[in-house]
């Protein structure tokens, strides 16, 4: 769990944008008492996906959460089945090495603090059923859910009527995501998502959780 007088900050959807990264980890400047919590999908869309798996493997104070972009390349690494993935991911594909694979299979589905109270996830859970008995299909895509039957889920572009899985959910725990971008800090009582859109041109966003401070590095440039 890490050194419990050091910080744990979670670090949202990086997708490939390199040079936000390393301008948030001098923002940070982590030392060896510290736990960084990648929130998932540090790969694809972005300009550089090597050169941010080469980073974060670096960072021996850091764990990653998987995220539905790295499940996705997961699961056509597994099944050799092409038809799973989206035409951005032949070029991530052409990225990534031997180690690189080792690392994404590492990632973490959840990560739970219980002293803190607070449970990390890529995209988030369905509030009908306990947390930690949800797969890996729901909790790395999960973005809405019908109102009118909330063990229905999907993504907001194909859910008409849905609303954020967010806002039905009662803690504890506290839940920290990404996954779903927005253009400012999704705060409900008892999740937070900061997923603020990075690689559309907007922010990457980090969060002290003991201190409760957020940390912000604006993207160089739209990248899609």
């Amino acid at each position: 769990m890490g050194d419990e007088q050091g910080r744990l900050i979670a670090i949202g959807d990086v997708h490939g944008c390199a040079d936000e990264l390393e301008e948030m980890l001098d923002k940070i400047a982590p030392s060896v008492d510290d736990t960084l919590i990648f929130l998932g999908d540090i790969v694809n869309r972005g300009p550089a996906t090597s050169r941010v798996l080469q980073r974060v493997k670096t960072l021996g104070n850091a764990r990653c959460l998987l995220g539905n972009h790295e499940l996705r390349l997961l699961r056509y690494r597994h099944e050799g089945d092409p038809t799973v993935l989206k035409d951005y991911d032949w070029e991530t594909l052409k990225q990534i090495g031997r180690d690189d694979w080792a690392f994404l299979e590492s990632c973490e589905l959840t990560i739970s603090y219980p002293e803190q109270e607070t449970v990390f996830v890529h995209g988030g859970f369905l509030p009908t059923t306990a947390w930690s008995e949800q797969g890996a299909e729901i909790v790395t895509s999960i973005q809405v859910i019908n109102p009118d039957n909330p063990s229905e889920y999907g993504k907001r572009s194909k859910l008409s009527n849905g609303v954020s899985w967010a806002e039905a959910w009662k803690g504890p725990p506290f839940v920290i995501y990404g996954h779903t971008p927005r253009p400012d800090i999704f705060r409900r009582p008892w999740s937070l998502c900061i997923d603020t859109g990075c690689v559309y041109g907007g922010k990457l966003t980090a969060y002290d959780v003991k201190a409760e401070k957020f940390l912000q590095v604006p993207a160089r440039k739209t990248y899609i």
